[in-house]
């Protein structure tokens, strides 16, 4: 990674920073950084790490790709890419000065409140995933006020985009890279945006995405009426047609039109203590949104439903590209893949600290979260090459020292973890594809290979 920050001196505070992430401490700020991979100077430290991590220019892209390039090969071992996963993640804020602050909606407070968004694209098997792409969403409120943008230093070139065209854009880049090919996998947040749809099909993607139940169909088999005849006066008819007794119906409508043959009960993976399992339908049909405007009739699709047993109605709807002879079972397992970034989400936020900088600017934000990763990325390289850790390494691990003089702001212990349950030591088993093994998030050890294996990915 040395080779993409641009300058030989930023080789120290790189290498601080991601040891330091990886540390079982609870508080992952710049300060708590660097009073635990300097103990001795910290305020020194603390210096050389804020200017690396907030004003330094490196490349945040260049980053990734590296990390991307030399994380992918190992997740490969254990099956090809199945999957491009987009997401966003929110990182709630009490004030209101941290670049992209407003009150929306946050899917980690279930609700709308003051937090930054940050949209991301994973790649994932059945094995593993990671984030190769990471992206604030600057609200309008941000995108137009030029005061906000000169104190934030936001790039001129950053405009307001909204959450599917940001994610459009990093899928377009990944595409044109060269990255592994996988099915676009999104929830309804994006799934809905018909002009991201659109956009995967025309670069050639296959996706299953979550939509709304009020998404407007055609009943199987069904589809609009073509264009009117001309009469030979004025422009000829252009557009396909509706009346009231021809007109499509909402998605949830048309699930509860299905009668008990049509739901199957369908297992993708095995959780903790049980099976997974639910009830689909699935049945090819044309989406109505907005074909009135279109020459054409929308190309036939899958609509693909989840309907648990003993819930009064259905609770997620997906359209995908899949091929006409997939079966619901494919179906089913690739739209439930998404699931991997939220494990992502929880143990880049939990362990490695990615919602920890607590500095204002849109470089540093970036410049932590892609740092972030790429701890992250080396863990989960480990996690694919090497056995789990036998209890007698666990045994061996220490937590290292901080001076006695050091105080964290954030907690009276800043080496305690930040919940006992993701404790490097704790032996919890996280839920895992079917036929593969669990394992558990894992620190950085001082064992001879793992040592060998971060100084390599380092100077890469």
């Amino acid at each position: 990674m040395i080779g993409v920050i641009g300058r030989a001196d930023r080789a120290e505070p790189l290498k601080d920073y991601c040891l330091g992430l990886l540390m079982p401490m609870e508080r992952k700020s710049v300060e708590p950084l660097a009073a635990v991979t300097a103990p001795s100077r910290v305020a020194a430290k603390h210096q050389s790490l804020l200017h690396f991590v907030g004003q330094a220019p490196w490349s945040d892209a260049a980053l990734l790709a590296r990390v991307r390039d030399w994380v992918l090969p190992r997740i490969e071992q254990r099956g090809p890419i199945r999957a491009w996963i987009v997401d966003d993640t929110g990182f709630p804020k009490k004030g209101k000065h941290s670049v992209g602050v407003a009150r929306q909606y946050c899917g980690q407070l279930g609700k709308q409140d003051n937090c930054q968004i940050a949209v991301s694209l994973s790649i994932a098997n059945d094995a593993a995933s990671l984030p190769i792409a990471y992206e604030l969403y600057l609200p309008h409120s941000w995108a137009e006020d030029p005061e906000q943008r000169k104190k934030a230093k936001i790039p001129a070139q950053i405009t307001f985009r909204t959450k599917p065209q940001i994610a459009l854009e990093q899928i377009r880049t990944a595409k044109a890279e060269g990255v592994a090919p996988g099915v676009v996998l999104a929830d309804a947040g994006y799934g809905a945006d018909g002009g991201f749809r659109a956009g995967l099909s025309e670069l050639d993607l296959t996706y299953v995405v979550g939509v709304q139940p009020t998404l407007s169909v055609w009943r199987p088999g069904e589809s609009p009426l073509p264009p009117k005849l001309w009469s030979g006066r004025g422009r000829p008819p252009s557009r396909v047609g509706r009346t009231d007794k021809h007109k499509p119906i909402s998605a949830k409508a048309l699930a509860e039109e299905f009668d008990a043959e049509t739901w199957r009960t369908i297992a993708w993976r095995e959780g903790t203590n049980t099976e997974l399992n639910s009830r689909f339908a699935a049945v090819r049909l044309r989406p109505a949104s907005r074909d009135y405007n279109r020459p054409e009739a929308h190309a036939e699709e899958w609509l693909l439903i989840e309907w648990p047993e003993g819930e009064v109605e259905p609770s997620k709807y997906w359209l995908s590209t899949l091929p006409a002879d997939a079966t619901i079972t494919q179906l089913v397992n690739t739209a439930k893949l998404r699931w991997r970034i939220e494990r992502d989400y929880q143990e880049l936020k939990q362990e490695l600290g990615l919602g920890h900088y607590e500095g204002r600017g849109w470089r540093g934000f970036h410049h932590h979260a892609s740092l972030c990763i790429a701890a992250y990325g080396f863990l989960v390289s480990l996690r694919e090459t090497i056995p789990p850790s036998t209890p007698a390494l666990a045994q061996g691990r220490q937590t290292p020292g901080l001076p006695d003089r050091y105080r964290s702001r954030g907690s009276s212990d800043p080496t305690r973890a930040a919940r006992p349950d993701l404790n490097p030591d704790h032996q919890a088993t996280p839920d895992c594809g079917p036929g593969q093994p669990s394992a558990t998030m894992s620190v950085l050890h001082k064992s001879h290979g793992q040592s060998a294996s971060a100084s390599q990915l380092m100077t890469q």
